[in-house]
């Protein structure tokens, strides 16, 4: 499993996102796959603009040359995108740039599935899977639906299969629970192993994941 990784938190090292999403990484690696991690706060990647030369005038490549076209060779000799972000409202600006400039990989030939317009990756991309792993301050998982919902989208327009999600809510309260914070670690990388090797994680992982630290009461006292 050739895995890329993309984390859009504009904190990049020093951010709850990455603190999740490094053993996930670690999780996959320790189960065979090849993982690359690449954080858009370090690069340049310019905004879209819909004129859609990509799909007419010359197919698969973006007029723009930037930083985006090394992500485009590595995307079409991958199997599964990581997409890695803090809950904002609802994405931090890079990772919606980002997912904007994905329109070259997709083929321009659309076509009506249960009512929605859709289309669908080109012949020489081999991304099959999207997984997503996200934070938020907040204390309730219902803060994650639109994020969710965005990269589930996604993944229908693009016509891939959106193989999950890790939640982590109020993610700063792990700063203060280190030790409920290593389980969670622990088990972050355990659901890596999971999906490498078997290309899906348990429903109890992931709940462990995302389980509360501390009662909503408490959560509100401490704001």
């Amino acid at each position: 499993m050739k895995v890329v990784a993309v984390n859009g938190s504009p904190r990049m090292e020093k951010g709850r996102t990455t603190s999740i999403l490094t053993p996930f990484l670690e999780g996959l690696k320790k189960g065979g796959a090849s993982v690359e991690h690449y954080y858009l706060q370090k690069m340049k990647i310019r905004p879209c603009i819909g004129e859609l030369k990509c799909w007419r005038e010359t197919p698969g490549e973006c007029f723009y040359r930037d930083d985006m076209h090394k992500v485009y060779e590595i995307l079409r000799e991958s199997d599964v995108l990581v997409i890695a972000t803090p809950v904002y409202v609802p994405l931090p600006g890079a990772m919606q740039e980002f997912l904007n400039r994905m329109v070259p990989l997709m083929q321009p030939s659309l076509e009506l599935r249960e009512g929605r317009t859709r289309a669908k990756m080109r012949n020489n991309v081999k991304l099959s899977k999207i997984f997503l792993v996200s934070t938020s301050g907040w204390w309730e998982l219902g803060n994650f639906d639109r994020t969710i919902h965005i990269i589930k989208e996604f993944a229908a327009t693009s016509s891939i299969e959106f193989a999950g999600a890790i939640l982590r809510p109020h993610a700063r309260m792990m700063l203060q629970l280190t030790e409920e914070a290593q389980e969670i670690f622990d088990a972050t990388r355990d659901a890596g192993y999971q999906f490498a090797t078997n290309g899906s994680i348990s429903q109890e992982t992931l709940d462990s994941i995302s389980k509360p630290l501390i009662s909503e009461k408490e959560y509100w006292a401490k704001r």
